[in-house]
């Protein structure tokens, strides 16, 4: 019964797919507009996070909204596919759970932030 089920929802994530990733494309809002000085000090500070996601989770998703929204150009690092992310995501944040923002600190550490909601909070707060 495991098997059916399991292979049921993979079945239903591989017809999904095509949709979920078209309707982020068609729902994604314009970003905001900032001076080119304003800009480059954002892309600046954006230079130290890094966002590991999986390309076709819902929250992943709802994270990269909050990215076009703010204009923040955030290194995306796909943690599904690449092995290399996947570890670094487990090793440094403790576990594979996405979204996760990386955030290096001045002093050279790093804090991992999970849940959409704290992560697209924290990018208000911060870029908004």
């Amino acid at each position: 019964m495991r098997f059916i089920i399991r292979y049921f929802f993979r079945f239903l994530r591989l017809v999904l797919t095509p949709f979920m990733l078209v309707g982020e494309k068609l729902s994604t809002p314009k970003g905001i507009e900032r001076t080119s000085q304003q800009q480059e000090e954002v892309d600046k500070e954006c230079e130290k996070l890094a966002l590991y996601q999986f390309k076709t989770c819902p929250f992943c998703i709802k994270v990269r909204k909050q990215m076009a929204r703010l204009s923040l150009p955030i290194e995306v690092r796909d943690a599904q596919n690449n092995q290399q992310r996947r570890t670094e995501l487990e090793q440094g944040g403790g576990r594979i759970k996405v979204p996760c923002l990386r955030i290096e600190k001045d002093d050279g550490s790093s804090e991992w932030m999970y849940e959409s909601d704290d992560i697209n909070q924290y990018l208000q707060q911060r870029f908004g």
